[in-house]
């Protein structure tokens, strides 16, 4: 009979565990079954704590605990005489924990371009503009793009180039100026963003791909004018019909990229996305992905996108994960829901409010550690026979001192202060939190060093039983 895996965790990974454990159980040969504790992060589990809870079904062969658990595994093992083990500490990598390559190639193939624009890169130096395209690069950008400013003929356009070329970087000139240009794909520049009426005529000796776009957005028959004259004189191309911002045709422009595809099934077709993220009050990341989205079902296979306001900052990166993220949820049939974490920002991608009882908690710690939770609305500060709790830090904080503790010095309280930030951080937009970890900030999560003060500098007592943080 095949082995019986009895898995524990927390009510935060629940779901994406029972998943994982369902499509690994069809390639595996295990019977496993899963037991979810009372507390909301499986990281605050102590060996200790699960003895006292765990209950697996007499058949089990062995108990695998979160990977994030520490201390010493006999506790456990002495309870229920079952061999216990550590799971990795990405859930992402429970498959090759057991020997499969289940999920390795099922996510994080895509087939739509990213084309980053340097913005006025005339003003810029050479220097300056390759350090941004490295960067790009590096964030995911397939293709570089310069921009150049309207209304001028930068002379400089083919150093800047080639120098690029040289640095191993795909490029595209973005201008409407032959005299730009030509130079530009001289240099080596695979594509031109943009042709209209206006310079079409001067395509056919570039020897490049261009991008076809309208005399205006609305005129999609200066479009088809466009086209119908490349084709004729066999210059390769893509169509961007223009994605207008809100309040300026949105609802419109989306239907002319229809309009588009319908009218020629097989063409290759670009949308500028920064016309919404770069003109929209709203972080990008939601944006980038229902657009990427709309061009995933479209068959839209390049976007251009820039990186000039704020809350847009981080787009390449933002659709280097949405391009996959799409890809899959349309390849699989099912909807982009808990497949990619690193997309959800603001709030957590699952949050569970905390069941932790921590007066009980309060009553068993043995030593003058402080432990920090955000749940039920208010923080809480819980050591040896004391559980503080409140909505506002500085009332917590405040309490504290008035219990005159020994162990609180300048160092300790500077701590605590930034742990009670953080959790009150968490608190307010619905995060979970954890003492001594970085909050989830998905892609933009900068991760912290271990803060926690040594114990030998707060005088206190060394039994750690219940150090369930």
């Amino acid at each position: 009979m095949a082995e019986h895996i009895h898995f524990v965790t927390g009510k935060l990974a629940e779901h994406s565990l029972r998943d994982v454990l369902e499509r690994l159980g069809e390639e595996v040969p295990f019977r496993w079954s899963l037991q979810v504790l009372p507390i909301s992060v499986a990281a605050l589990m102590s060996p200790e704590w699960i003895a006292a809870r765990i209950d697996p079904p007499t058949s089990s062969d062995r108990v695998v605990i979160p990977g994030y658990c520490h201390g010493d595994l006999h506790c456990i093992e002495d309870k229920i005489s079952v061999p216990v083990e550590r799971g990795p500490r990405d859930l992402r990598r429970l498959a090759a924990h057991f020997g499969s390559s289940l999920g390795e190639d099922s996510y994080g193939d895509y087939d739509i371009e990213i084309i980053a624009e340097i913005n006025h890169a005339p003003r810029l130096s050479l220097a300056e503009i390759l350090a941004k395209a490295n960067a790009l690069r590096s964030d995911g950008a397939d293709v570089i793009d310069v921009g150049c400013d309207p209304g001028t003929s930068w002379s400089g356009v083919a150093d800047c180039v080639a120098a690029l070329r040289s640095e191993g970087h795909r490029v595209s000139i973005d201008s409407l100026n032959p005299d730009e240009i030509g130079p530009a794909v001289a240099a080596g520049a695979e594509l031109v963003l943009s042709v209209n009426s206006a310079n079409r005529n001067a395509a056919a000796d570039w020897g490049c791909k261009v991008v076809v776009i309208p005399d205006s957005p609305e005129n999609n028959e200066s479009l088809l004018e466009t086209v119908t004259f490349l084709q004729q004189h066999d210059v390769g191309f893509r169509v961007d019909p223009i994605l207008c911002p809100i309040g300026a045709g949105f609802a419109a422009s989306l239907g002319r990229y229809l309009e588009v595809r319908k009218a020629f099934p097989e063409c290759e077709i670009m949308m500028g996305v920064g016309n919404l993220t770069e003109l929209t009050d709203a972080d990008s990341a939601a944006i980038n992905v229902l657009l990427l989205g709309f061009c995933q079902e479209l068959g839209i296979r390049s976007i251009l996108t820039t990186q000039v306001i704020s809350w847009a900052a981080s787009c390449v990166k933002e659709l280097n994960l949405a391009r996959r993220l799409v890809k899959y949820s349309i390849d699989q049939g099912i909807p982009p829901k808990h497949i990619e974490p690193l997309l959800v920002l603001l709030r957590d991608g699952s949050f569970a409010e905390g069941e932790l009882d921590l007066k009980q908690l309060a009553s068993a710690i043995k030593d003058n550690n402080y432990r920090l939770f955000a749940q039920n609305g208010e923080l809480h500060l819980v050591g040896r026979d004391t559980h503080i709790h409140d909505a506002d830090p500085f009332s917590v904080f405040g309490e504290l001192l008035d219990s005159k503790p020994a162990n609180v010095d300048a160092a300790h309280a500077f701590y605590l202060g930034f742990e009670l930030s953080k959790a009150l951080t968490a608190l307010t937009l619905g995060k979970q939190y954890e003492q001594d970890t970085a909050l989830d900030w998905g892609l933009l999560t900068r991760e912290e060093q271990h803060h926690r003060l040594p114990r030998k500098s707060r005088s206190v007592n060394t039994d750690d039983d219940c150090d369930l943080a």
